[in-house]
Parts: C-alpha cells; sequence; structure tokens
C-alpha cells in the first residue's frame, strides 16, 4: 500500500521535472530531448531501472525516500546564450516541482474541505487519494530542494557554476566525479536529514502529518 501510494506522485513528480528541464532547453534552442522523444508526459520513456529499484527498496525499507529518473539529454552548445541557457534549464526542473506541489497543495486543501459523505463509495477512495496527493506535495518540495544543492551533478551546481569566475567553476565541477559518493556519504550519516528538517517542520503542519 505504501509503495502504491508514493509511486503516483514520485512518477509525477520526475516526470514533469525532466520535461521542463527538456523544454527550458528546445526554448533556448536545443531540440535534442526533443529529438529523443523526452518531451512527453509518459514516465515509461523517463524511468531509469537503477533509479526505480532504489526508490522501491527505499519506500519498503527506509523513512527517507530516494529515486530518480533518466536526465533529459541536452546540448548546451545549441543554446542561443550558451549561460544564461545553462542557468534557466538547470532551474526548470526544480521550478516545476515547486509549481505542482503548490497545484497539489491546492487540490488538498480543497478535498479536506469538501470531503465525501460518510458511508459512500467516495469514502472509500478518499483516505488513499489523500495521502496520494499529500505525498505529491511532499515529494515535489523536496525533489526540488534536493536538486538545488550545490553538489555536482545536482542542478544547483550547475547553476553555481555559471555564475562563479571560470577558473573558480571548472575547479569547482571536477567534484562532479565524486558527487554520488558525496551524495550517498550524505543519505548514509543522516546529514540530508537536516538539510530537509526545516522543510519538513513546515510541511507537516500544513499537510496534518502531526
Amino acid at each position: 500500500m505504501r509503495i502504491a501510494i508514493l509511486a503516483v506522485p514520485f512518477l509525477l513528480a520526475v516526470t514533469c521535472h525532466e520535461v521542463a528541464h527538456g523544454l527550458a532547453a528546445y526554448w533556448y534552442g536545443d531540440p535534442t530531448a526533443k529529438f529523443a522523444g523526452r518531451l512527453t508526459f509518459n514516465p515509461i520513456r523517463h524511468m531509469d531501472p537503477m533509479g526505480t529499484l532504489v526508490f522501491l527498496l527505499t519506500a519498503l525499507t527506509s523513512g527517507f525516500i530516494i529515486g530518480w529518473a533518466k536526465p533529459v539529454p541536452i546540448n548546451p552548445r545549441n543554446f542561443r546564450d550558451i549561460r544564461k541557457g545553462i542557468i534557466v534549464v538547470s532551474a526548470a526542473g526544480a521550478a516545476m516541482n515547486f509549481l505542482l506541489a503548490v497545484a497539489l497543495y491546492a487540490v488538498f486543501a480543497l478535498m479536506l474541505a469538501f470531503p465525501p459523505a460518510p458511508g459512500g463509495m467516495g469514502e472509500f477512495f478518499f483516505v488513499p487519494l489523500v495521502n496520494i496527493v499529500r505525498y505529491g506535495v511532499l515529494i515535489n518540495v523536496i525533489l526540488g530542494v534536493f536538486n538545488l544543492l550545490p553538489i555536482p551533478p545536482l542542478d544547483g551546481s550547475k547553476i553555481l557554476a555559471e555564475l562563479l569566475p571560470p577558473r573558480l567553476a571548472y575547479k569547482y565541477m571536477q567534484l562532479e566525479r565524486y558527487g554520488f559518493i558525496i551524495l550517498l556519504v550524505l543519505v548514509m550519516t543522516g546529514m540530508l536529514r537536516f538539510v530537509f528538517a526545516p522543510v519538513l517542520s513546515v510541511l507537516a503542519p500544513l499537510l496534518h502529518m502531526i
């Protein structure tokens, strides 16, 4: 049941995140994602086997869920303005997640304001649907914040690299080869929980999770 409730908002969040990257790149002149068939909201086109497996394992065994989709292919050399294009395209995924979180929270508030009549079929589906929308808000906010962390290869690192002087940016992006290890250490040591603690402290009462 837990996986069924989490899978829908997770797939929605990562699919829209990648589509946003691809659409922003297309807007700036790069059709790579379009030609690769990635400007679609079909989640199967975006699923990464390892990312999906990690999601299933953490959903079953952990309170902290991890997962990812296949990155949308992008060629910055096609951008009309490379520096601005990289910043906007990198920020587009998180921006989409935050917009989704706002939209889903509006749906969540409406569902609580107008619950179904007790005893009917609507009440049977109400609780799981509310939980799907509730976790949709949570997952989208966490995914947006996570991707803005300045740890290569996350989107936040690409934004920061474009804002740094070229020589410093080059040295900074050398950390990308260690990025997965850094993220793994942060997860295994629980340090990521400190990053998300302020976010969760705001969201929990809004989503009636306390």
